[in-house]
């Protein structure tokens, strides 16, 4: 018995090694595939920023995960193109496609004393403040005179809610007091960041210029909340309109610091989800404080009652937005050329209306006088069409059809059209798809309604 009793004991003991052994290398695996999993997505954001640097998309020395988060870069050549065409698009659907929606302009500075916080950027004049602190004496006189000083300062504004307040009433008028009606406004804005995980002199908050995207919405205080859920799914949807993944744009509920509940849209980044747009139904306090409570010129119609509306905001951050779709666009795949080695094809496929340009024209063999008069026609053609066109054939450098094709398709270019000899004799082109890789030759006298009505139909 003493025996069999010992030997149950030590199978008992080698189950338990063996049993944390297990764990041990469960956990072991499981922090090597987190590991490996997070140096593809840094590798991913480390290649994105390389590519948009060289192909003009983003510009500065070193540009980071942060500067990208918080708005910390400038925009190349093609990247303020693809801004503008986000900018556009945005402005044709929630502007010009509705008959509610009317367009508004603010200045970037408020008043002191309207709707700032502890947490809006303050300017203050040095020059004001140089007096007061070159008087200071024993009884701190300056220190007071200096206090008086730092009232006297300009807010910049955090949002676009400033302008549609001011605007509401005129506005109201415009509509025949009729609910519900919007007010529309694209700008830069000021807003404070989350504390880097180092420390700033005097704690100092930081603040990014963000270009934002802002509708606000004023409807009855009994229809709102169904107008709320109407615009989340309206707003969810024109983000994934221009997705290559759409699903990488979500929407949940969200609370703000002030406790305003709402919902906000999220993306997908290699990091994890950032957000990109809020909606929020603000009610109606907002409003009443901004025109100091004069209930009688606040007040709209709703069916055959008048009351005064809920304010709906609707602000997307469009900075980000770009980032967004830079990421969702980026197609990675391996290639081998024709010397047998294995190269990184990078491809940027933007949704056509985002594409910075629908176009690229270049030449091939041939005599150059002749094929670059060929390709100022065809330029000015496709321009009277408003499709943007890189002029490619103006530089000096002579690329293979290979090489042409990496560069466009890092450039996001849809279509490559290359102007040859060929094309002098019988007036055929040389026309590529970004997307297919389809090479064909078409004669030139069809490629601008071909490409128009590729576009329309996108």
């Amino acid at each position: 018995m003493k025996f069999g009793n010992m030997i149950t004991k030590q199978w008992k003991i080698s189950n338990k090694v063996f049993q944390n052994d297990r764990k041990i290398l469960s956990v072991w695996l499981s922090l090597r595939k987190c590991s490996k999993s997070t140096n593809y997505f840094s590798g991913l954001t480390e290649t994105l920023i390389e590519l948009c640097q060289n192909r003009q998309l983003l510009s500065g020395d070193k540009i980071t995960q942060d500067m990208l988060v918080n708005g910390y870069f400038n925009y190349g050549h093609l990247g303020m193109e693809l801004k503008r065409n986000l900018v556009t698009n945005w402005w044709d659907s929630m502007v010009l496609s509705r008959e509610q929606v009317f367009g508004v302009q603010s200045p970037h500075q408020l008043k002191g004393n309207q709707n700032s916080d502890n947490k809006s950027m303050k300017l203050v004049d040095v020059a004001t403040l140089q007096v007061p602190l070159d008087k200071q004496d024993a009884n701190g006189e300056g220190i007071f005179s200096l206090k008086d000083r730092l009232k006297e300062y300009i807010v910049l504004r955090p949002n676009l809610l400033q302008g549609a307040f001011c605007e509401y009433t005129k506005s109201l008028n415009l509509v025949n007091r009729k609910l519900p009606f919007g007010l529309a406004e694209v700008g830069v804005c000021y807003q404070p960041i989350a504390a880097p995980e180092y420390s700033t002199v005097f704690n100092a908050v930081r603040t990014a210029e963000v270009e934002l995207a802002s509708l606000v919405w004023f409807s009855s205080p009994r229809t709102s909340g169904s107008w709320l859920d109407y615009w989340v799914r309206q707003r969810l949807l024109w983000w994934r309109k221009f997705a290559k993944s759409p699903s990488s744009f979500t929407a949940s509920d969200s609370q703000n610091n002030y406790g305003i509940k709402g919902t906000t849209l999220y993306f997908s980044f290699p990091w994890g989800k950032e957000p990109i747009e809020t909606l929020v139904n603000l009610g109606d306090k907002d409003l009443l404080r901004e025109h100091h409570g004069n209930k009688s010129s606040l007040q709209g119609r709703d069916g055959r009652k008048t009351v005064i509306p809920y304010v709906l905001s609707m602000s997307g951050n469009l900075d980000r937005g770009v980032i967004a779709f830079l990421f969702d666009s980026l197609q990675l795949t391996e290639k081998v050329d024709s010397k047998s080695r294995t190269n990184q094809k990078k491809v940027l496929k933007l949704h056509p209306f985002l594409a910075p340009y629908k176009v690229a024209l270049d030449t091939g063999k041939g005599p150059t006088v002749e094929l670059r008069q060929v390709c100022e026609g065809l330029l000015r053609e496709l321009l009277d069409k408003r499709i943007t066109v890189w002029p490619g054939y103006l530089e000096t450098m002579h690329l293979s059809m290979e090489q042409l094709a990496i560069k466009y398709d890092e450039m996001g270019v849809i279509f490559t059209i290359v102007v040859s000899e060929t094309t002098l004799e019988n007036g055929l082109i040389y026309l590529r798809n970004r997307d297919t890789t389809v090479k064909e030759m078409v004669h030139i006298s069809e490629v601008r309604d071909f490409l128009t009505k590729y576009i329309q139909e996108s």
